[in-house]
C-alpha cells in the first residue's frame, strides 16, 4: 500500500437518517464506492448508500483486500469487520500525544505514525510486535502539525509530509533523510500561502502528489521536486476548502477530498481528469471528508485499489 485527510478532527456521531443522504454527481454517469473517513466513518456504494458504518471519526482508512476496514482515529488504529468485531489494533504509546497514519503494508505488518516527543513511524505485527521504528524529522514541537498520511515505497523507504516544515521527506529504514520535495515554492505561492502538506502519493513514474491543505491545491511533483503538474481553485470554480485526503485514480484522473468544505452547493469529494476538468463530485450535508479511498467505479473494482 502507498497513498492518503485534518487539521482539526471533529469526532461526533451522524445518525443513520442523517448519514444516508449522500450524492454523487456526474454528467458521464461516474458512479464509485469509496470509504470515508472523517467525523463520519463510512463505506458508501455506487448509490450512495452507507453499507458500513464505524463508530466515531477517523483520520486515515483503507479497505483492506479481506473486505474489513483499516481505520486510524488519533488514539488507536482499528480493523473492523463489516460486522464492527474488532481484529486488530494498536494503541498510542503514552509517550506520544497523536496517532495518524494507518497502512496496512504487504508484508501484513501495519504502519502508523505517531507525533509528540518521539514522532516516529512503526511497523507492527499481526500479533501487536513492533517491528521497525523509524524516528522522524519533524519541524516543530506541535504535536498536531508534525506530520500526515505516510506511506512506505516498494524500495523500503517511506515518504512523510511534515506541515510546518513545508516538505515531503523521503527517509531509510534508518530514519536518514534521502530526499525532500519543498512546498514553499514561489512559483506555488511562497510560504505566505500556507502550502502546507498532507497527503503525499509516490505515483508509478516517480513522481509525487501532494494536497496542500491551506494553499488549497493539489500538486504533482517530479523526483527533482519540481512542479510538473497543479490544479488550485482557480481551475475547478472554488471547490477546494483544506484539501486532506486524496487517491490517484488508475485512468489518470485524481479524487480530491475538500475536508472543510461548508458551502453547501460545493462537493465533499471531486474528481478531477489530468486537464483539470471535474467529472466526479460527492455532495453530503454532514460529512467532512478528511480521508477517501475508491475501491470500484461503475461495477468494476479498481485495480490496485489499495494504492492511494
Amino acid at each position: 500500500m502507498v497513498a492518503v485527510c485534518a487539521l482539526l478532527v471533529c469526532c461526533w456521531h451522524l445518525d443513520a437518517q442523517q448519514d444516508a443522504s449522500g450524492k454523487q454527481v456526474s454528467e458521464s454517469g461516474i458512479r464509485h464506492s469509496f470509504l470515508a473517513c472523517g467525523n463520519l466513518t463510512a463505506l458508501f456504494n455506487e448509490n450512495s448508500e452507507i453499507i458500513w458504518q464505524a463508530p466515531g471519526g477517523s483520520r486515515d482508512g483503507y479497505v483492506l483486500d479481506n473486505g474489513n476496514v483499516l481505520v486510524s482515529n488519533g488514539k488507536k488504529a482499528t480493523e473492523y469487520t463489516r460486522d464492527n468485531e474488532v481484529v486488530w489494533s494498536y494503541t498510542l504509546n503514552p509517550v506520544n500525544k497523536e496517532l495518524g497514519t494507518a497502512v496496512r503494508l504487504k508484508s501484513g505488518h501495519t504502519m502508523v505514525v505517531e507525533r509528540g516527543i518521539k514522532p516516529r513511524l512503526l511497523e507492527i505485527s499481526s500479533s501487536g510486535e513492533v517491528k521497525a521504528t523509524i524516528p522522524l524529522q519533524p519541524d516543530t514541537d506541535n504535536a498536531h502539525m508534525q506530520t500526515r498520511m505516510a506511506r512506505k515505497l516498494p524500495n523500503g523507504h517511506y515518504i512523510v509530509p511534515h506541515l510546518l516544515g513545508f516538505a515531503v521527506k523521503e527517509y531509510a529504514s534508518d530514519g536518514k533523510v534521502l530526499r525532500t520535495i519543498r512546498t514553499d515554492l514561489e512559483e506555488l505561492g511562497g510560504r505566505e500561502a500556507e502550502n502546507w502538506p498532507f497527503t503525499a502519493i509516490r505515483l508509478a513514474n516517480g513522481n509525487t502528489l501532494v494536497n496542500l491543505t491551506h494553499g488549497n491545491k493539489t500538486v504533482e511533483f517530479d523526483l527533482q521536486g519540481k512542479v510538473v503538474w497543479r490544479v488550485d481553485n482557480s481551475h475547478v470554480d472554488g471547490r477546494f476548502s483544506d484539501p486532506c485526503g486524496g487517491q490517484r485514480l488508475p485512468n489518470g484522473n485524481t479524487i480530491i477530498a475538500s475536508y472543510a468544505q461548508r458551502n453547501a452547493g460545493k462537493p465533499r469529494l471531486f474528481e478531477v481528469t489530468p486537464d483539470k476538468k471535474v467529472v466526479w463530485e460527492f455532495f453530503h450535508p454532514k460529512a467532512h471528508a478528511h480521508g477517501i479511498h475508491v475501491i470500484s467505479t461503475n461495477g468494476k473494482p479498481l485495480k490496485d485499489a489499495s494504492m492511494k
